[in-house]
């Protein structure tokens, strides 16, 4: 696709579509992140027990896939349109344009954490010390940032395209690194707890998580459904406030939301547990709390000069997607503008924001109500589409009296938001579990000033356009139908001996990573991975490199 044309009014065609690759690798890219590392490393300092920690996880991470099954993907296949487009013919343009505003915004804040978290690695080679106050303590930490920010925006002007087959890359290795950091830590924890001897059943990892990780505590006032609710929200603005649209809407079928299960449970589950296991260890090892260390110097200890690798190339996975969405966002206010310049320039701007390491210290915080203050908008989205043509409204009702701004959907979002403050300040609920009453105070809401707008009355303009889009739909359908077909009846072509071999030396060293974290807990050795853990990621990054473009570039011949 064209990175000038990936900003549309109108729904994309069928032969932009993509397969289920690029969605897979998308979401085990991203949500295998930066942020992974502060998320985890900040459950530890909840005061949360380990059981709720981690039977909470899978509650929330299971909702939140459900989210992007059920509501994102569906909505996202159905009109291919990016959630700016769509908003706009419901909402108006008046609407649109403040709503890219601050969802842009928002996005800047989130992407430059993650080009925070990557410099918090690079900054351990010069011997920056860590950052963690709100304002940067050393110049030196400002001109990592500056450069890692750059090569960030470089990535995200690239596109979708590009940032997937990034991330297919470096998902697998990813994954395994936040695997290997908390094996390899794991018998440091042991040894500074003292209560069990060795790890030898799933009861004696119990033992320790209670006692020296996840350590409950009676004042916390946070417990399981805490967990559970964070783990939800954590990326509501992409599936409950429809964000992801934008990038879904590319998807050949809905159920490539489902995708996103490999984002959560192997990212927001395996790699925050994990993320809390080093980032234990690393402060047993250096004789400090954990809320002093950045995710540089937990990943260093752990994992060595390839855990610097590990958390820039974090950091990198999920900012590029977030500086692509931002700028989407802001191009949607004038598409003449160009997506590319646009990012450019929102780069520029989360680069700096990047600077200052408040934008990760303060992040738990920062998701709940990012989502939050997007989240009504989701459900006046999700209220338009399907139950306003459920009960017998006109759907796009706004759009065809011509309004500039549908002044129901604008004053859903805003009281919706006023409420949603009451609650959280007054304390009547916890910013984590506003989600749900506010969903639905902010759906009746829509649905009740709507019909007393216009929605219960018909227009002669829908009708066309329902048929215009019936005709879209099935053009679609057709070309997909006759897309299979011919898949289905074409010769598989064998991959060039070259490409297997390359895969193969590929899944070797990922393997070899992750014998050399068993060893070092079975010999008790962390210098042993510390040491030659680089060897095999080096080989693992050459050779996976090559038989992925080398794969991408047959296939593009075969078109």
């Amino acid at each position: 696709m064209s990175t000038a044309e990936e900003f549309e009014t109108q729904p994309i065609s069928p032969e932009k579509l993509q397969g289920p690759k690029p969605f897979a690798a998308s979401y085990s890219g991203e949500h295998v992140a930066g942020t992974e590392f502060v998320i985890g490393a900040l459950f530890v300092s909840w005061g949360v027990g380990a059981s709720d920690i981690l039977v909470g996880l899978l509650l929330g991470n299971l909702l939140a896939v459900l989210t992007w099954g059920l509501i994102t993907a569906p909505i996202a296949t159905d009109t291919r349109l990016t959630l700016y487009a769509y908003l706009e013919k419901i909402a108006g343009p008046g609407t649109i344009k403040l709503y890219s505003v601050i969802n842009g915004i928002l996005f800047c804040v989130l992407a430059g954490a993650m080009i925070t978290v990557s410099a918090s690695a690079v900054q351990v080679l010069f011997n920056i010390p860590p950052q963690t106050s709100w304002f940067p303590t050393n110049l030196g930490f400002v001109a990592v940032v500056l450069v890692v920010g750059a090569i960030v925006v470089y990535m995200a002007v690239k596109g979708f395209e590009k940032l997937a087959a990034f991330a297919a890359v470096c998902a697998p290795w990813m994954i395994l690194m936040f695997i290997v950091g908390a094996i390899v830590l794991l018998p440091t924890i042991v040894v500074a707890n003292g209560s069990v001897g060795s790890l030898s059943s799933f009861s004696d990892f119990l033992t320790i998580a209670n006692e020296s990780i996840w350590i409950q505590r009676p004042d916390a006032g946070v417990g399981f459904w805490h967990v559970a609710a964070f783990a939800w929200i954590a990326n509501l603005a992409m599936h409950g406030s429809l964000g992801d649209m934008t990038l879904l809407r590319f998807a050949k079928r809905s159920q490539y939301g489902y995708f996103s299960a490999l984002g959560m449970f192997i990212g927001h589950y395996v790699a925050w547990v994990c993320a809390g296991i080093m980032g234990a260890g690393a402060a047993i090892l250096l004789g400090t709390v954990i809320t002093q260390l950045d995710p540089g110097s937990v990943a260093y200890q752990a994992l060595g000069a390839s855990g610097i690798i590990a958390v820039i190339i974090a950091g990198w996975t999920t900012s590029n997607p977030t500086i692509y969405r931002a700028g989407l966002a802001f191009s949607s206010i004038n598409p003449k503008w160009g997506r590319e310049k646009v990012t450019i320039v929102v780069g520029v701007v989360t680069t700096i924001v990047a600077c200052f390491p408040f934008v990760f210290s303060q992040l738990l915080g920062f998701v709940g109500i990012m989502g939050l203050m997007l989240a009504p908008v989701g459900a006046v989205i999700v209220a338009e589409h399907w139950i306003l043509p459920k009960i017998g409204f006109t759907r796009y009702w706004s759009n065809y009296k011509g309004n500039v701004t549908n002044v129901p959907a604008f004053a859903t979002w805003l009281i919706s938001l006023v409420v949603a403050y009451y609650l959280e300040t007054s304390g009547t609920l916890h910013l984590f579990f506003i989600l749900i009453p506010i969903w639905i105070f902010a759906t009746c809401l829509y649905i009740g000033l709507a019909a007393a707008m216009g929605a219960r009355d018909s227009y002669e303009a829908a009708e066309p356009a329902e048929a215009a889009e019936k005709v879209r739909k099935s053009q679609e359908k057709a070309y997909l139908e006759n897309q299979t077909t011919q898949q289905q009846t074409s010769v598989a072509k064998k991959l060039p001996i070259s490409i297997l071999i390359s895969k193969s030396i590929g899944y070797i060293a990922l393997f070899t990573c992750l014998l050399l974290g068993v060893m070092s807990f079975s010999t008790e050795d962390l210098e042993l991975t510390r040491s030659w853990l680089l060897v095999p990621t080096v080989i693992y990054f050459v050779f996976a490199t090559y038989a992925h473009y080398a794969t991408e570039k047959l296939n593009q011949k075969a078109l």
